[in-house]
Formats: structure tokens, sequence, C-alpha cells
């Protein structure tokens, strides 16, 4: 399956050339202030394109989805699927995601490292074939300033126990590219760069997961 990945846009999206696929995953960061409007005119973009599976979580800037998270979902149009500590299935291969990261400045989707946040990677299930979370996980594409792991140990950690064939995120948007945490393939797929330019291009890439 040939899988796109999008992360950090804030609402750049219509700048982008996004290369044809199957899913198309977006790890959130859709906005800049999460309004209403905003959303809807993203999603709107999102929904035009051809891929015919797709799949979104929100960002730290995502705010809606989190102060009013019943007015946000009714503005994701039929056939896309947003997912928030939840998952779907996807011609067999199971997607799980999450917006939620390690406290970073006074933004959505905040908890504490440690048991706080724990509590949302538990939930990840065994067998997630396509993990999509917002931030990455500790030492791996997580770098601020050019020196400091900022991902999250537990996410690390619970990576390591799922071993997902495929992990998607951005947020730290200096990390963008392309690791391995083990057997699992990390894409941190950040279009903006620390400026809030949108410089990278989106990476697809193609993997064969044996659904189980």
């Amino acid at each position: 399956m040939r899988i796109v990945c999008l992360s950090d846009t804030h609402g750049h999206h219509r700048t982008l050339s996004v290369p044809d696929g199957d899913l198309l995953v977006h790890a959130g960061d859709l906005t800049n202030t999460g309004s209403p409007d905003e959303l809807a005119d993203v999603l709107g973009w999102f929904a035009r394109l051809p891929h015919r599976h797709k799949v979104f979580i929100a960002g730290n800037h995502d705010w809606l989805f989190e102060v009013e998270p019943a007015a946000a979902v009714r503005l994701v149009p039929p056939g896309i699927h947003y997912l928030q500590d939840s998952g779907c299935v996807i011609e067999g291969l199971k997607v799980w995601g999450s917006p939620v990261q390690p406290t970073f400045l006074d933004y959505a989707f905040n908890r504490r490292r440690g048991a706080d946040i724990d509590r949302h990677w538990a939930k990840i299930p065994a067998g997630t074939d396509v993990l999509v979370t917002h931030g990455p996980p500790h030492g791996k594409r997580d770098l601020v300033g050019g020196t400091e792991h900022a991902g999250c140990e537990m996410l690390r950690r619970r990576v390591l126990e799922v071993q997902p064939g495929l992990h998607v995120f951005g947020h730290l948007h200096e990390g963008h590219g392309v690791d391995l945490l083990g057997s699992t393939l990390l894409v941190n797929a950040a279009i903006c760069n620390d400026y809030g330019r949108p410089v990278n291009a989106p990476i697809a890439v193609n993997i064969t997961i044996s659904p189980t």
C-alpha cells in the first residue's frame, strides 16, 4: 500500500503538491488557531484530494477538537476518518491515532510526561499496523534547536512494545524525515519548518504489512 504522509501544514495546504497514493495520513496541526473557518477550509481541501482512504488527527494548534470536540467533528466530511485515541481498519490495516503530546507551552492536547500521557499510549492496541501521533518518540526525529531531544519517552517505549509497521508524526518541525525504531518505519512528515514556511514535501512510503 502506498501511504502519503503529511503533518504541520498550518494553513499552507493549498501550496502543496500531494503525491498519489492509496492512504493519505495527516498527523495534525492542519491549522494555525483551530478556528471553525480554518478547519472547514483545510478539511474541504483534504476531502477533495483523490486518495481513496484518508485519516487525520488533530495537533496542538487545532484547538477546536479539544475545546469543542462535537463542533469540530461536525466539520469532518464523510469518508474521512478522524482519530482521537481511536482506530479504524483500512483494507485490513489497523490504524490508530492520538493527538496528545508532552506539555508544550500552552497548547491543545498537552499532557504531562509520565503517567498522565502514558495512559493514552496504553490504549494503542497490540497488532496496530499504522500509528499516527502528533509528536515523535524520544530520540527519533525529535530535535529542538539542533541539540535537545523533545520527543516522548513513554511513546518510544510503547512503539517498541507494539512494533507497528509505520509510525507517522510531526510537531517538531526540524525533525522532518525518515528513520527506524526497532522494526518500525518512522516518518516525521512536518511540512513547515521552524519559521512556519512550507518548505518540506509530503513523504510517500510503500509498505507491505500482513494484517493480523
